[in-house]
């Protein structure tokens, strides 16, 4: 019974995981066959809807995220249509809605497969994670080595928690989205209006992010904490039940 239900579930996981290969493979291919757009055409598809048009946009850029096409034109066009302000608030809410599906679709499917494939190098990098998860996404998102589209479905098949890995996203996308926006909204030449958004910005992402890395360090140190205040406990545990077996050997000779 175990050995079938172990099959089962080894079975059940590479189906899901390949879902997710086809899931991926449909979204780069719709990706790839729409037509590029420009900023006449984000123009004349959404500058006339008012709020309707803005929330389409950012439903489309957040499908689109899941595809990994270049999305810059999308970016830069919000900038133009809705301007600087509403233009971020456009794309970011588009950003974090494509991060959120493609995380949740590559842990929902492919996230078992993965971990029974890897062994105990998943569970090196599951430890990793969950110890430096909000960090170590944020870092892959201020420094964008790592694709954007890529991050998103990578993080999902890793241990790292959603609202670590959402909090990182939320912080990190800033400075792009706010750079690319404002090549939209204020040109090339940018004014000084500009950089003090831009120099704002990036204020709010470093504080976000150190305010990140206080709460990570006081998780590490509580849970250390936790560990050793369980420790002595455990020993005496052990050394009362070693001299409870040492009196009662004492009896039974006696």
């Amino acid at each position: 019974m175990i050995t079938r239900n172990r099959r089962s579930v080894s079975r059940g996981a590479i189906i899901r995981l390949i879902s997710l290969g086809v899931f991926v493979a449909a979204a780069v291919s719709v990706g790839l066959l729409l037509p590029p757009l420009d900023v006449d055409g984000l123009r004349a598809l959404f500058g006339d809807l008012g709020w309707t048009g803005l929330v389409a946009f950012a439903a489309i850029y957040g499908l689109l995220t899941l595809s990994p096409v270049p999305k810059g034109v999308l970016s830069i066009g919000a900038g133009v249509v809705w301007g600087f302000g509403v233009g971020v608030l456009a794309v970011y809410a588009g950003a974090l809605l494509g991060a959120t599906l493609a995380f949740w679709a590559s842990r929902l499917l492919g996230r078992d497969a993965v971990a029974r494939l890897m062994g105990r190098r998943a569970a090196a990098i599951d430890d990793l994670f969950e110890r430096r998860g909000f960090l170590s996404i944020l870092g892959l998102r201020l420094v964008p080595v790592v694709p954007f589209t890529a991050l998103n479905y990578a993080s999902g098949l890793t241990g790292v928690r959603y609202p670590a890995y959402a909090a990182a996203t939320a912080v990190g996308i800033i400075p792009g989205t706010a750079a690319y926006v404002a090549l939209g909204a204020f040109g090339i030449e940018a004014g000084p209006l500009f950089w003090v958004a831009l120099g704002a910005l990036g204020a709010l992402s470093l504080i976000g992010a150190a305010a990140g890395v206080v709460v990570q360090r006081r998780r590490v140190r509580a849970r250390a904490a936790g560990a050793a205040s369980d420790a002595p406990a455990g020993s005496e545990q052990r050394a009362a039940t070693g001299l409870e077996d040492r009196s009662g050997r004492g009896a039974e000779h006696a």
